[in-house]
């Protein structure tokens, strides 16, 4: 599987109850094919204390995974969510490309 979507990338969200929101990728599954962003797909969990850790209990929010297909990257140069190619360079190097403004990412 090619590697669209990588850590610190700037996605929104184009399907689901975030939509349209924008958020940068804290941590890229690959196994389950998500990605979790931040500040987006907010749940509540109930957590029990734990004592050695110094942790308190209660409730907690924090970001669950969202499917990578659910998002779409944001170009630096045309500030647009696009699709990502993927060209070689003189150097023999891969590089990803926005597909709207032909500009490596």
């Amino acid at each position: 599987m090619a590697r669209k979507i990588l850590q610190n990338d700037k996605v929104m969200v184009i399907a689901g109850k975030d939509k349209n929101k924008i958020g940068k990728v804290l941590k890229v599954l690959r196994k389950k094919d998500k990605v979790i962003v931040e500040g987006i797909n907010k749940v509540k969990r109930h957590v029990k204390p734990n004592p050695y850790q110094n942790q308190q209990g209660g409730i907690i929010e924090k970001e669950a995974p969202i499917h990578i297909s659910n998002i779409a990257l944001v170009c630096e140069s045309c500030s647009k969510p696009t699709r990502v190619g993927f060209k070689i360079t003189d150097g023999g190097k891969k590089v990803r490309y926005c597909k709207k403004c032909n500009e490596t990412i």
